[in-house]
């Protein structure tokens, strides 16, 4: 479970103050996956770093419950000049995991061939995201944040990724951020729609549908 309290967060621009989280306060029970939703901006991504600790916020708690992926799809954390194998080992010993396992399963998940054993500077974007990705599968977790990483790579990647989520969502919970309608419906049991710096949530798919896409109009 995850417990946002009264949580702010904005960022300095030409223009002025842009608050993306405006006292944020929700729950995000165990065992539940939520779907969000939110115009290009909106703030879906610093949410979700926020919850998972990569970024913190200006102010209010976040109470975590379990054990938290950081963002899929979010490779900042690696170390460009350490190789993917090295990155997987370090996080390992992080989290407590075995380390061969983990690096062995990475591996085999990233699809990256040799450059898994090169210097991750060197890796293109969806590289790195591959290898987040392959990373936080190989790592168990009660609630992984899932950041429109089923966009990366090709059609067999996607359809892994796919498989990787049926199996997680089995024992942990995913907060999922896509602007596809249809991977929230696969894979979430509630949804929410965050604009204006709120965060609205909706347990019906359809209405969800049909808030997200009057914020086009």
């Amino acid at each position: 479970m995850i417990e946002l309290q009264s949580v702010i967060k904005s960022y300095r621009t030409p223009a002025g103050e842009n608050v993306v989280l405006d006292r944020i306060s929700a729950v995000f029970p165990s065992a539940v996956s939520v779907g969000i939703l939110g115009r290009n901006g909106a703030g879906k991504s610093t949410l979700l770093r926020i919850l998972g600790g990569a970024e913190r916020p200006d102010g209010g708690k976040v109470i975590r419950h379990g054990r938290v992926s950081w963002p899929i799809g979010f490779s900042g954390g690696f170390n460009g000049s350490l190789s993917g194998e090295e990155n997987c080992r370090f996080v390992a010993r992080i989290y407590g995991a075995d380390l061969d396992m983990v690096v062995e399963e990475t591996r085999e998940f990233a699809e990256v061939g040799d450059y898994f054993h090169m210097p991750v500077r060197t890796y293109s974007s969806g590289m790195r995201a591959r290898l987040a990705f392959g990373l936080s599968m190989a790592i168990d977790f009660d609630t992984y944040l899932v950041d429109e990483v089923t966009a990366v790579g090709d059609a067999s990647f996607r359809r892994k990724c796919e498989i990787a989520f049926d199996a997680r969502k089995e024992r942990s919970a995913l907060i999922l951020v896509s602007h596809q309608i249809q991977t929230l419906r696969t894979h979430c049991e509630r949804f929410a729609i965050l604009k204006h710096g709120r965060l609205h949530f909706i347990d019906d798919i359809g209405e969800a549908e049909r808030q997200y896409e009057a914020l086009a109009a």
